[in-house]
C-alpha cells in the first residue's frame, strides 16, 4: 500500500464454494464467479460509503480505488476434497481457483468502469498502456489475515491449514468444552469412528497421527499446522501469490528446535519463489505467558511430566562471551540518573545490569538487575518479571516532576520493555524449552492464542492482535 492509502478487505468463504455431482464434491465455479462480482461491486461501494479521518487518506483512497478481495476456508475446501494440504494436488487447485477469482475480479472491475469511469488515477498506471484496458480499481485481491472473520463464519483462516481438529474451549463458570473441527466430526460421525471421548484425546494429543481407529485415509487429509512443513507452508503461499495483487497473509510454523539457518532458508526461499512477505512462528517465541501442550510429551502423561519438572531445580543458561544489546539513561530525582543496559543473545534476553551515580542506591539496583539477569537465563516469562518490576513507588522519583519513572526497578522495567518494543521482539526463546502457546490477555478467557496469516486469534472468545 502506499502512504495514506486505506485497507478495504473482503474474504469469500471457499468452504461455501462446493457442489456435489452423484455423490461427488467438486469446486462450483458458477457460484464462486457469482460472488466474486458482487464482492466486486460490494467492496467498491464501500469506498464510497465510508468516512476517513484524514482528507489525504480520502484524496488516496478515492484516487486509486484499491479493494482487497481473497479468500478464507482453504483447507476447510480441501479437506471436504479429499485433498492433502501439503500436496501438489493441493497447489494445483491453489491456482485453479486463486487464478479464476483474479480474472473474474478484474473482469467485474472492468465492468464497474463502464458504468462508473475507471479510478481517478489511471493515467500514468500500469494499465494506462496500448494494451491496457479501463478498469475501476487498481488492485483487486488480497489475502488478508481472517482470524475474527474465520471465527464467525466457522472455517480455517485465510489460506492457512487447520490449526487444530479437536481443542478444549473455556466457558460460563470455569467449565471446558471439546471443540471439534466441523468437517473433521462430520467425517467422522460418517466412518463411525467418533466419539466424546477420542475427540477429548485428540485435543490432550494435538493430532490423530497414532490413533488406530481411525482410517488412514483421514489421517493424510486431515492435517494440521504443525504437521506441514515450513517448506509445505512456503509453496503454498508462493503459489497463490502468483495470482494476488497485494500480499498474501500466511503464518509459517516452526518447531520449538528450529535454528537460524532453518528460518532463513525459509525466507530465501520465499523470496525465490516471489512472495511479498513471510511470517513465521517458531514455538516458544513469544514473550508472553506460556503452557506446555502435552502432546509434545513422547511417552509420558501431563501427571508424569509436572512431577519430573518438580523434581528438578532449574538452573539457568550459562552467559555467553558475546551479547548486543541497548542502554537507556533515566533520572531519578534527587539520586540522579541511573544507566540501564539491556542484552541479549541468539535465544533472548540474557541480562540486565544497571549504573548510577554516587547518590545513586547502586547496591539495591545491582541486585535487582541480577536477579532479574538469572530469571531471565531460566526462562521465566518476561510479562511476569516486568509485571512485579514495573510500577514500584519510590518517593524520591515521585516528587520530582521531571522524572518519568517511579523508581530504579520501575526504570529497569521501562527499559526492558523499550528493548523488547524495537527489533527483539521475537527474540524471547525458552531454551530447549517445550512447545508452548500463547493466553489470551482478555480478562476471564484464558484460551489459547493461535497464530494465523501473521495475526494472533483467540477462538474462545474471538480476541485478535496482529503484530
Amino acid at each position: 500500500m502506499l502512504p495514506y492509502e486505506a485497507c478495504n478487505l473482503g474474504s469469500i468463504n471457499l468452504a461455501q464454494m462446493i457442489m456435489y455431482e452423484d455423490g461427488v464434491s467438486k469446486v462450483d465455479y458458477e457460484k464462486l464467479k457469482k460472488i466474486v462480482h458482487i464482492s466486486v461491486r460490494f467492496l467498491d461501494d464501500v469506498i464510497d460509503m465510508s468516512k476517513y479521518p484524514l482528507d489525504k487518506i480520502r484524496k488516496m483512497v478515492d484516487g486509486n480505488r484499491k479493494i482487497g478481495l481473497g479468500i478464507m476456508g482453504w483447507a476447510d475446501m480441501l479437506t471436504v476434497l479429499g485433498i492433502p494440504y501439503n500436496s501438489e494436488q493441493a497447489l494445483e487447485l491453489a491456482k485453479e481457483v486463486m487464478s479464476f477469482i483474479q480474472d473474474e475480479s478484474k473482469i467485474a472491475s472492468r465492468n464497474l468502469a463502464e458504468e462508473r469511469s475507471s479510478f481517478p488515477n489511471f493515467k500514468g498506471s500500469i494499465y494506462d498502456t496500448p494494451e491496457g484496458y479501463e478498469i475501476r480499481n487498481a488492485t483487486t485481491t488480497t489475502i488478508a489475515p481472517t482470524g475474527t472473520l474465520s471465527i464467525i463464519a466457522n472455517c480455517s483462516s485465510g489460506i492457512e491449514p487447520i490449526f487444530a481438529l479437536s481443542f478444549v474451549k473455556n466457558v460460563m463458570d470455569n467449565d471446558r468444552l471439546i471443540e471439534v473441527n466441523t468437517y473433521f466430526e462430520r467425517a467422522a460421525k460418517q466412518e463411525g469412528f467418533f466419539s466424546e471421548e477420542l475427540m477429548e484425546e485428540i485435543a490432550r494429543k494435538g493430532s490423530i497421527e497414532d490413533f488406530e481407529s481411525i482410517p488412514s485415509y483421514y489421517k493424510r487429509v486431515f492435517v494440521t499446522a504443525h504437521e506441514v512443513t515450513p517448506i509445505w507452508h512456503v509453496r503454498m503461499q508462493a503459489t497463490f501469490q502468483e495470482f494476488v495483487d497485494n500480499a498474501v497473509s500466511k503464518t509459517v510454523n516452526f518447531s520449538n528446535s528450529a535454528t537460524e539457518s532453518d528460518v532463513e532458508d525459509v525466507f530465501m526461499l520465499a523470496y525465490r519463489l516471489g512472495c511479498k512477505g513471510i511470517t513465521i512462528y517458531r514455538d516458544g517465541s513469544r514473550e508472553s505467558q506460556v503452557l506446555q501442550v502435552e502432546g509434545n510429551n513422547k511417552g509420558g502423561t501431563k501427571t508424569e511430566s509436572k512431577e519430573e519438572d518438580e523434581k528438578q531445580n532449574i538452573k539457568p543458561r550459562p552467559r555467553p562471551d558475546i551479547t548486543k544489546g541497548m542502554t537507556r539513561k533515566y533520572s531519578i530525582g534527587d539520586c540522579g540518573k541511573i544507566y540501564v543496559t539491556v542484552n541479549s543473545d541468539e535465544l533472548g534476553i540474557c541480562e540486565v545490569f544497571t549504573s548510577t551515580g554516587e547518590e545513586g542506591c547502586a547496591a539495591l539496583s545491582e541486585a535487582v538487575s541480577r536477579l532479574i539477569s538469572i530469571t531471565l537465563r531460566s526462562g521465566i516469562d518476561i510479562d511476569s518479571i516486568l509485571k512485579q518490576i514495573e510500577g514500584i513507588r519510590c518517593i524520591t522519583c515521585i516528587a520530582d516532576e521531571n522524572t518519568h519513572v517511579l523508581s530504579c526497578p520501575d526504570a529497569i522495567g521501562k527499559a526492558i520493555e523499550f528493548y523488547l518494543k524495537g527489533s527483539n521482539k521475537f527474540d524471547l526463546n525458552i531454551a530447549g524449552g517445550p512447545k508452548s502457546i500463547m493466553i489470551c490477555p482478555e480478562e476471564g478467557c484464558g484460551g489459547i492464542m493461535h497464530p494465523e496469516g501473521g495475526c494472533y486469534v483467540c477462538r474462545n472468545c474471538g480476541y485478535s492482535k496482529c503484530s
